[in-house]
């Protein structure tokens, strides 16, 4: 029997529930006591620049905001609305799956904070951030 406040089954199933994750192709891989990691399926809507093939930067953030709520729905046993995010982006992402890590910084009791990092398949670092959450809904 697990401490963990939801399962890998029940998070990845709720990860799917949202018709934006489905599109993004999301699928959960691993879970951690505070920690997700998440991939994500190539769709060419995803290009922003079609002379360079850019991913377009939203869909960046998207995983960005998506992968550190999963992290703190993994601490908490559900994900939480975003109050604030900060994306970087290190180098533009071309076509291909992507890899979302994300891990909880703070848990709290009002508000909470998760980073997370988005690779391409080579494991470049493309983009990362922090979200700040609204933890202190009614953990029903």
């Amino acid at each position: 029997m697990s401490d963990l406040p939801i399962s890998f089954d029940d998070l990845a199933a709720r990860l799917k529930l949202n018709p934006f994750h489905q599109w993004l192709g999301l699928e959960l891989l691993e879970m951690g006591a505070d920690s997700v990691e998440i991939a994500a399926t190539w769709r060419p809507e995803w290009v922003s620049n079609p002379e360079r093939g850019f991913v377009h930067g939203g869909i960046l953030a998207a995983l960005v905001d998506t992968t550190a709520d999963f992290a703190l729905a993994a601490k908490l046993g559900r994900p939480y609305p975003t109050v604030d995010m900060r994306v970087d982006y290190h180098r533009g992402a071309g076509k291909g799956n992507l890899r979302a890590r994300g891990q909880v910084v703070r848990a709290g009791g009002t508000f909470s904070t998760a980073e997370a990092f988005i690779y391409d398949t080579k494991g470049t670092l493309l983009a990362s951030g922090r979200g700040v959450y609204f933890s202190g809904l009614a953990k029903a």
